[in-house]
């Protein structure tokens, strides 16, 4: 999620997240990134700024896959999810070699790892939980992990993690304004089921960076850049950096 990829950068984890308005739900990573005050059309080049100076950038994917405006009326109109949404994560034009996506249907979960995979990615987790497209609170979530060149399965248990479970209502996302809302509660320090599910996904992300070494680390490294201001600064200084790139 958008606000994993802040709070992963605040932890020192370097981000280039990819994505578009929303298309087949209420809300996108755009949409979000652009009520927080981020300018989202940015260059490669504003994008590496962001990434070199921020910690963390935003591909906007209109920018970048031309062909993608196309596809977008069609999508808003039929409002289901389509291979649009397998394709989006996988073509981030980022080049990067260390990724996490995540899939509401398990069963692409396998097709998108081994497209990682002949991409060259040295690094790949592909998460489902509870039919979410990222790691849930709910109960266990499935991870497809390509590591080394070998790939392999397991669960990840937030119980396990010492994060309570969550009702699946409590993680409903609304409009883009609704979740700016929580993004701001959480980086302020909000205790509940955004901030849990937030550190679940953004100590996934820290584990694929290679900056924790298992989910336990990951997860407290992550509420550390909460508690102590870090992520709040990222998201600060993108704002910041991506204003500064749109004016030269």
């Amino acid at each position: 999620s958008t606000m994993a990829a802040i709070v992963a950068a605040g932890a020192g984890a370097p981000v280039c997240k990819h994505g578009s308005r929303s298309a087949s739900s209420k809300c996108g990573a755009a949409d979000v990134l652009e009520l927080l005050g981020v300018a989202i059309e940015q260059t490669a080049d504003g994008v590496a700024a962001c990434v070199r100076e921020a910690g963390i950038g935003f591909c906007f994917a209109p920018m970048f896959h031309p062909a993608f405006r196309f596809a977008a009326p069609p999508r808003r109109e039929l409002g289901i999810p389509t291979v649009f949404n397998m394709l989006g994560p996988m073509a981030n034009p980022g080049r990067v070699k260390r990724q996490l996506i995540g899939v509401a249907d398990p069963r692409f979960a396998e097709p998108m790892i081994r497209t990682l995979q002949g991409q060259g990615l040295s690094t790949a987790w592909v998460v489902h939980g509870g039919g979410l497209d990222e790691l849930t609170t709910t109960g266990p979530s499935t991870v497809l992990a390509l590591a080394d060149g070998e790939m392999r399965q397991f669960v990840v248990d937030p119980v396990a993690l010492g994060l309570p479970l969550a009702r699946k209502e409590d993680l409903v996302g609304g409009v883009p304004g609704d979740n700016v809302l929580a993004i701001r509660r959480v980086l302020a320090g909000d205790r509940g089921a955004h901030r849990d599910i937030v550190v679940l996904n953004a100590g996934a992300a820290l584990v694929v960076a290679g900056h924790a070494d298992d989910m336990s680390a990951g997860v407290g490294l992550a509420a550390a850049a909460i508690d102590d201001g870090r992520a709040e600064a990222k998201l600060d200084a993108l704002v910041k950096i991506s204003a500064a790139q749109t004016e030269i």
